[in-house]
């Protein structure tokens, strides 16, 4: 077997992965968190324990690996990542990349850009994380994550697109990412293919933000992976119409393209909600066994058979890791 799936505990082949969830994060920190000393959040054996808790839950409901695609620059701790999986014999994969102009650690780079080009600034950081480590860990990250934000794709957010597509042809390492409601995931496929990425080595995340027939089809004909990976956020979008819109993806035959998830955050740096203990009132599905003990037989009633479902959950994610050509 050709080891092609790096995970926080060192590489394994894609068969290995199992079921696995695509798009889940053990921390986030928005940046700028640290300056809130009034409220810095768990401690970090705190939130050791929760994430081994969240991870047990996990094992016993089925799943076996995830993917937490946290980028660069909100709150990644890989550390921490790799002490739970080592705690819990976990299979978990950590991104290098950075978010969106809105929330992400943009000041850096845009200062950084006065003195000479950033994208291969940029790059040069996906590249080391990638094949050497984060910093001086020896953890190397198994994807780029990349994300926009509304309206349009900003020059910085292209300058992050371009990098990550220069840093993958390099590599060889897939790219996720991250879209709001919905939109410019087709834009975000063009950047990255038009700079020599393989369609089929990109997922375009949170692509069940729209009921978008068309713009969700436009993706699957262009060669890329769905992720229908905010299951049980319903405050964004509704599960009920997430289920009928991959319901109908699969009956036009796209779900040997679709990964799923929830894009569940089990712990925060800071309080950047002021009631975080009140997330389980607004949106009481957003835990990352939710698809699998919910979603699941909603997609059942909806036509969608056990084979799709088991393509979803445990063929399309070691397909895409492993690199293979579309069926």
């Amino acid at each position: 077997m050709t080891a092609n799936v790096q995970t926080v505990t060192g590489a394994i082949d894609a068969s290995r992965l199992g079921r696995t969830l695509m798009h889940e994060h053990l921390l986030i920190g928005y940046a700028g968190w640290e300056a809130d000393t009034v409220r810095p959040g768990p401690s970090r054996r705190e939130m050791i324990e929760v994430c081994v808790d969240r991870i047990e839950e996990l094992k016993a409901g089925g799943v076996e690996s995830m993917l937490d695609p946290c980028p660069s620059d909100l709150g990644r701790d890989v550390e921490l990542m790799a002490e739970v999986a080592q705690r819990t014999g976990f299979r978990l994969i950590c991104a290098t990349g950075l978010y969106k102009e809105a929330e992400g650690g943009v000041a850096y780079w845009k200062f950084r850009s006065q003195f000479g080009p950033q994208v291969d600034a940029m790059a040069e950081l996906f590249v080391r994380e990638l094949s050497e480590g984060v910093g001086d860990t020896g953890i190397r990250a198994g994807i780029i994550k990349v994300a926009t934000g509304h309206g349009a794709i900003s020059d910085y957010e292209r300058c992050v697109l371009e990098a990550a597509a220069k840093a993958s042809v390099e590599t060889g390492a897939p790219i996720t990412t991250h879209t709001d409601g919905g939109t410019l995931g087709d834009e975000q496929q063009a950047i990255l293919t038009a700079h020599g990425v393989p369609a089929h080595r990109i997922i375009i995340g949170h692509s069940c933000g729209t009921s978008d027939h068309d713009y969700h089809m436009k993706i699957v004909r262009g060669g890329s992976y769905l992720g229908f990976d905010r299951f049980g956020l319903e405050m964004i979008h509704p599960d009920e119409e997430r289920v009928a819109a991959l319901a109908k993806v699969v009956e036009a035959g796209g779900g040997a393209q679709v990964v799923v998830s929830h894009d569940s955050v089990w712990c925060w740096r800071g309080q950047p909600i002021p009631d975080l203990d009140g997330i389980g009132a607004v949106a009481p599905n957003w835990q990352p066994m939710h698809f699998l003990n919910n979603i699941v037989p909603r997609l059942r009633e909806a036509g969608v058979g056990e084979e799709q479902i088991d393509r979803m959950t445990v063929e399309n994610p070691r397909r895409f890791f492993a690199g293979e050509a579309l069926p």
